[in-house]
C-alpha cells in the first residue's frame, strides 16, 4: 500500500507541473477597458478576465435601504479617496439588495479608479495570488465574494480569514473584501456547540467552537444588515420598478396583484417587486395579450 501510495504522490506531482507547463500564459488585463473583473484559472494558472458587459446599477435605484446605503457609500468613498476603510460582510434576508449595493458601488465610483474583481468561493485559496497581482496598481480594488458561505474544514475559510487579517505579510492598502451572505458568521451554527460552553459564576464563556465560527466575520470592520422589507416597503419599490418601466400610475388592483405575487414567493423583497414589475409591465405593452393567440391576459398566482 505505502509503495500504492507513492506512486499517487508522484504521479500528482508529475501532472500538476505539466498542468502548469502546457497552461496558455495570460496577459495582464486591461485595467481601462472594464471596471469589473473575474478571477478564473485555466490548466492551473489564474489570471484576471475583464467582464465586457458588466451589470450596472444606479445608486438610486434601491430602495427601501437608505441606512444601509450610507453606511456601504460612506465606506467605499473613504477607500477611493485613499483613506482608511473596512472589509465590508453584508448579511441578511435575501433579495433585500446586498449585492446589488456592492455592484452600485462600482457604478459610482468607478471614475475614481474603482474596481471589483468577482472571486468565486471555490477559488478564494487563490486570494493571496489575486493580491499579489494587483497590490501595486494605482486603482482601488474590491475582491468581491458573493453568497458566501462555509461548511466546516474548507479551505477558503482559512484563506479568506488570512487575507482579511493579513498574514506576515501587510494587508494591502488598495484592496478592500466585501462579501455578501444569508449568514451573519458565514458559518453553519449548531446547538451542540454551545454544550462545551463553560459557567463560571453567572458569567457564560463560549466553546473554542463557538469561538472558532465568529472568527472570520468579527475580521471584518463593517457589518452591515439587511431586513425583510413591510408591506408598505415592498410597494414603495414596487411604485419605482413600475414607473422605470414607463407606468406612471400604480392602480389599486396592480398593488393587490403585487401582494399576491410576493405572497405566492413567500418574500416581500425589492427583488421580488422587480420580478413582479417586469412581468406586469411587459404583459401591458403587449396590450393585455398573450401574443400567440390574442387572448386576454389575467395574473394568476
Amino acid at each position: 500500500m505505502k509503495d500504492w501510495d507513492k506512486l499517487y504522490d508522484r504521479t500528482e506531482t508529475l501532472l500538476s507541473r505539466m498542468e502548469e507547463l502546457l497552461a496558455v500564459g495570460q496577459p495582464e488585463p486591461d485595467w481601462n477597458a472594464a471596471k469589473a473583473f473575474r478571477w478564473r484559472k485555466s490548466g492551473g494558472t489564474g489570471f484576471i478576465q475583464p467582464v465586457i458587459h458588466a451589470h450596472h446599477i444606479a445608486f438610486d435605484a434601491l430602495q427601501g435601504i437608505e441606512r444601509q446605503k450610507k453606511l456601504i457609500d460612506q465606506n467605499t468613498h473613504q477607500f477611493v479617496r485613499g483613506h482608511p476603510a473596512n472589509n465590508v460582510l453584508l448579511t441578511g434576508a435575501r433579495g433585500t439588495g446586498k449585492s446589488s449595493l456592492v455592484k452600485a458601488m462600482l457604478n459610482k465610483y468607478a471614475a475614481m479608479g474603482l474596481r471589483l474583481i468577482e472571486v468565486e468561493k471555490h477559488h478564494l485559496t487563490d486570494l493571496h495570488d489575486i493580491v499579489e497581482k494587483i497590490h501595486r496598481r494605482p486603482e482601488r480594488f474590491i475582491l468581491y465574494c458573493d453568497d458566501l458561505s462555509f461548511e466546516a474544514g474548507e479551505p477558503g475559510y482559512k484563506a479568506l480569514k488570512v487575507v482579511l487579517d493579513g498574514s506576515i505579510a501587510t494587508a494591502s492598502e488598495n484592496v478592500l473584501v466585501y462579501a455578501t451572505s444569508n449568514r451573519r458568521h458565514l458559518i453553519p451554527e449548531s446547538m451542540r456547540d454551545n454544550l462545551d460552553a463553560r459557567h463560571i459564576g453567572e458569567e457564560i464563556h463560549p466553546s473554542e467552537a463557538v469561538e472558532e465560527k465568529i472568527s472570520l466575520s468579527e475580521r471584518f470592520g463593517l457589518w452591515v444588515s439587511f431586513y425583510p422589507f413591510d408591506q408598505e416597503q415592498y410597494l414603495t419599490i414596487l411604485e419605482h420598478w413600475l414607473t422605470y418601466f414607463g407606468l406612471e400610475k400604480t392602480a389599486p388592483s396592480i398593488r393587490e396583484a403585487a401582494l399576491q405575487w410576493a405572497l405566492a414567493r413567500g418574500s416581500r423583497s425589492g427583488r421580488v417587486a422587480w420580478q413582479f414589475a417586469r412581468d406586469w409591465a411587459g404583459k401591458q405593452k403587449t396590450d393585455g395579450t398573450d401574443g400567440i393567440d390574442g387572448k386576454k391576459w389575467q395574473w394568476e398566482p
